[in-house]
């Protein structure tokens, strides 16, 4: 078990598949956002938001683009939270995969403030573009660490406040118990595929330490958090 988890791996997740789609995919995305809500993980993105917005005017409008946005559940939670707290939020998701943002479209139409567009992160119209807060669910664990070097040097640079990485740190227990909770509960074979390895794809804090470093980010914030994740939180270089 500790030689699996020894270091980052490189196995491809099924979800990488930018083709998926049909009722596999529509399946896998209630259950994550299932286990986000059960297991608290979108806390996580909401604290770091909450942060970085403590010194904003309420009344200004703030615009939130979630990278990797999947089925859009955590922009639902953005948009409530706002709601309650008198903040004027524009909320973007992205994601590569058309068949995955088209879901996330007609679960969410009714929602004005949330709109989604197919973008990767590694085009030029994303590398060119600009936001407030970048935020990031769930998502980093995909891409290999020089990726993620140049990925949080272009966030940096381009939001106005920062950027909120919510993702998975790698540990026997995260690994073990996804792995039974998965077999005993999912009926997605996707979820039984992926999930594991998400844990198995993430990072220790040394290793995000080296990433940030990589990048010449020297001023943020990472804390552990239940269950098993880490919160990253990077104030803008414009602040």
């Amino acid at each position: 078990m500790m030689n699996l988890l020894s270091h980052r791996s490189t196995e491809i997740e099924i979800m990488d598949d930018l083709s998926c789609k049909g009722s596999v995919v529509e399946q896998t995305l209630k259950e994550l956002a299932f286990i986000n809500r059960w297991l608290g993980g979108n806390k996580v993105t909401l604290g770091g938001i909450q942060q970085l917005l403590s010194a904003n005017d309420s009344g200004q409008e703030i615009r939130i683009t979630d990278i990797g946005c999947g089925g859009g559940d955590i922009l639902k939670q953005i948009a409530d939270w706002g709601v309650k707290r008198g903040f004027n939020l524009k909320l973007l998701g992205i994601d590569a995969n058309p068949y995955i943002v088209e879901f996330a479209k007609a679960q969410y139409k009714a929602l004005t403030q949330i709109d989604f567009k197919v973008q990767n992160v590694e085009s030029r119209e994303f590398q060119e573009s600009e936001t407030d807060i970048y935020i990031a669910t769930l998502f980093t664990h995909h891409f290999s660490n020089d990726q993620l070097t140049e990925l949080f040097q272009i966030m940096h640079k381009q939001s106005r406040i920062g950027v909120v990485i919510n993702d998975l740190h790698r540990h026997w227990i995260a690994y073990c118990s996804i792995w039974i909770l998965t077999r005993l509960f999912s009926r997605s074979r996707m979820v039984k595929f992926d999930a594991p390895l998400s844990v198995r794809r993430s990072f220790s804090r040394g290793e995000l330490g080296q990433i940030l470093h990589k990048a010449g980010i020297n001023n943020y914030s990472l804390r552990w958090k239940w269950a098993f994740r880490w919160q990253l939180i990077i104030p803008s270089s414009l602040a």
